[in-house]
């Protein structure tokens, strides 16, 4: 795994009682405790540095706003945003993840950003951390965001609004049979409710018909008659500001690659793709700084073409300079439908599942996964010798969406056998 690492210190008693147990002078005693007390010192320093803002370690600034720094290498874009709010579980690990059926002498890494906290884990805390800096200086009291009826943007931006002591306002997409009725509290839902989110629900068809702007923008208008003082999220937070999350990301990746005694150089990144904004942010990053590794989107809802419009414009925004096509690959893996899966793919996730413990979800990164290893088994050469650092982009709470699909290809279980034949123990399962 790679991540900070600082050398362990023995604690002074035990330095004492080694120095004690040597017959050590009482003046030398104390030059080689305040010798002691000073290299710790120095190593507090030195992982004081290190735990920067960038590269923290979550505890007492857990929630607290900080006046942001760029990269340097990203020093040149504008806007810069001034300040970030520490949301995430920062650094996400690296580790090899052991795929079967590889191409020769290609290596799989995963980024673990669905560790990025339990309400908040996934991509969209780190372009959260952002956002909501700003709808606090803009003195925002309330947050409206827009998604599908699992989104785990919704669901993230809801507890991050939470805590912050913002109310959040929800504008849900279901479908026209069920608008009318409760959505129930599975997944996401069962969390955005209980943090006491507003849910408003609205059609696939009427989401077709007036776009995720209008719609934002009519529920804005009429909070502000209310006396409300709203600040509007996109979809995914998915802007120019939200885009600095994976630039953001990119500069952790960068650290944590310099500090691991593993010493790779990813020739790709792979990521899932929704809604643009992850994507401009990795590939921007990598294309400015030391990783220089191609970003490789797997889109799961639109068509390749839509993404490299969108992101160019967000690329734009950020006064990049740059061509979205230059700087990220963009393939389509979105099978049936947004959130709709094969049975293949949810067995696909299953299957990852019990060879390599890790949970995809079945919105995302399974599909971004599923897509990855099927263009390895048909493009074999293009993928051999290559490391590969993919992004685990959370929303794994989506999955008990999925359960009544999933549960044919789960069946291992069974009742177990007890024989009559052996005695029963005194004092045992006298509690029931």
């Amino acid at each position: 795994m790679l991540c900070n690492r600082s050398f362990p210190i023995p604690p002074i008693n035990k330095v004492t009682a080694v120095i004690t147990q040597h017959n050590v002078h009482h003046h030398k005693r104390l030059d080689i405790l305040r010798l002691f007390q000073s290299h710790q010192t120095r190593t507090m320093e030195v992982e004081a540095n290190t735990n920067s803002s960038h590269m923290r370690a979550v505890g007492l600034d857990f929630l607290t706003k900080k006046a942001y720094t760029p990269p340097s290498w990203a020093s040149h874009i504008n806007p810069i945003p001034s300040h970030i709010f520490s949301l995430g579980h920062l650094p996400t690990p690296i580790h090899k993840w052991n795929l079967p059926n590889l191409p020769t002498n290609t290596e799989v890494w995963l980024k673990r950003d669905d560790l990025s906290g339990m309400q908040l884990s996934g991509n969209k805390v780190r372009k959260l951390e952002f956002l909501m800096a700003d709808a606090v200086a803009k003195g925002a009291d309330c947050i409206i965001t827009i998604g599908g009826i699992q989104s785990n943007h919704c669901r993230a931006t809801a507890v991050a609004a939470k805590y912050l002591n913002l109310d959040c306002y929800l504008i849900l997409r279901t479908s026209k049979v069920l608008v009318d009725q409760d959505p129930g509290l599975t997944g996401n839902l069962l969390v955005e409710r209980l943090v006491g989110a507003h849910v408003e629900l609205i059609s696939k068809e009427e989401y077709a018909k007036f776009g995720s702007g209008d719609l934002t923008n009519l529920l804005k208008e009429r909070l502000l008659k209310e006396g409300r003082r709203p600040y509007v999220i996109p979809v995914g937070g998915s802007n120019s500001l939200g885009t600095w999350g994976y630039i953001e990301a990119i500069r952790e990746i960068e650290e944590q690659l310099q500090s691991g005694t593993d010493k790779v150089k990813f020739d790709d990144i792979v990521v899932a793709c929704g809604s643009g904004g992850t994507i401009a942010g990795l590939g921007l990053g990598s294309w400015l700084s030391s990783l220089k590794a191609k970003v490789r989107a797997f889109s799961v809802c639109d068509d390749p073409d839509y993404f490299y419009d969108y992101v160019q414009g967000l690329l734009d925004g950020l006064e990049a300079g740059v061509d979205s096509r230059d700087i990220v690959n963009v393939q389509n893996a979105r099978g049936l439908g947004y959130a709709i899966n094969t049975s293949e793919e949810l067995k696909f996730v299953a299957e990852i599942a019990a060879s390599t413990g890790v949970v995809l979800d079945p919105v995302y990164s399974g599909k971004a996964a599923y897509g990855m290893l099927k263009d390895m088994a048909e493009n074999t050469k293009k993928w051999e010798g290559r490391k590969i650092l993919f992004i685990h982009t959370g929303g794994l709470l989506g999955l008990f969406d999925k359960v009544e699909q999933m549960a044919p290809s789960l069946g291992n279980w069974r009742r177990m056998d007890v024989q009559e034949s052996v005695p029963p123990s005194d004092g045992i399962g006298k509690m029931f």
